[in-house]
């Protein structure tokens, strides 16, 4: 009898899910089995130390707090840019990797993806958090299936574009550039 292949790293565990707020606010319902590479960049910690050792058929439900999953909100990631600098289809949603061009505000950092949360005549304003920084989360999942990981995705640490990553979880939206 062979046994099923228990999770650790390295390895890819394909996982269902319902992810909410603490105030069961459905976030995402991934309900078609995806792969993680267990031991690297798509998972969070938390869940991790969850899996480690269970096989196919083990379920948990897991409370995040702000802090082991997007972080806590930081009012300083918050900025107003020029309306003249974005184009005219710009709308709440969308977001710019980096600050636009040609924008005057000294301490936007370059390396974050801004969401656009609001559209002015004269401003837009941006925000750097991610769209579930601060928010507390309930993620309860399933484990599908576990199998060895490839030498690509142990050096990539990740499943890569097939799979997906929970620690980029974000609503959908129009990314600009």
């Amino acid at each position: 009898m062979i046994l099923p292949m228990q999770i650790q790293a390295p390895c890819v565990v394909t996982l269902i899910w319902r992810l909410e707020d603490a105030h069961g606010q459905l976030i995402d319902d991934l309900t078609e089995p995806m792969e993680f590479f267990y031991g690297g960049d798509d998972l969070f910690e938390k869940v991790e130390s969850v899996l480690v050792g269970q096989q196919p058929g083990f379920t948990a439900t897991v409370h995040l707090e702000p802090e082991a999953a997007f972080g806590l909100y930081d009012a300083n990631l918050v900025f107003f840019e020029e309306r003249g600098l974005f184009p005219d289809e710009i709308q709440p949603g969308m977001q710019f990797e980096g600050p636009p061009e040609g924008s005057q505000t000294p301490d936007l950092p370059a390396d974050v993806i801004y969401n656009v949360t609001e559209v002015y005549e004269s401003h837009v304003v941006l925000d750097g958090n991610h769209p579930l920084a601060g928010i507390a989360l309930v993620l309860q999942l399933e484990v599908r299936d576990v199998r060895e990981a490839t030498e690509e995705e142990i050096a990539q640490r990740s499943v890569g574009e097939a799979g997906a990553s929970l620690i980029s979880l974000a609503p959908a939206s129009t990314t600009l550039h």
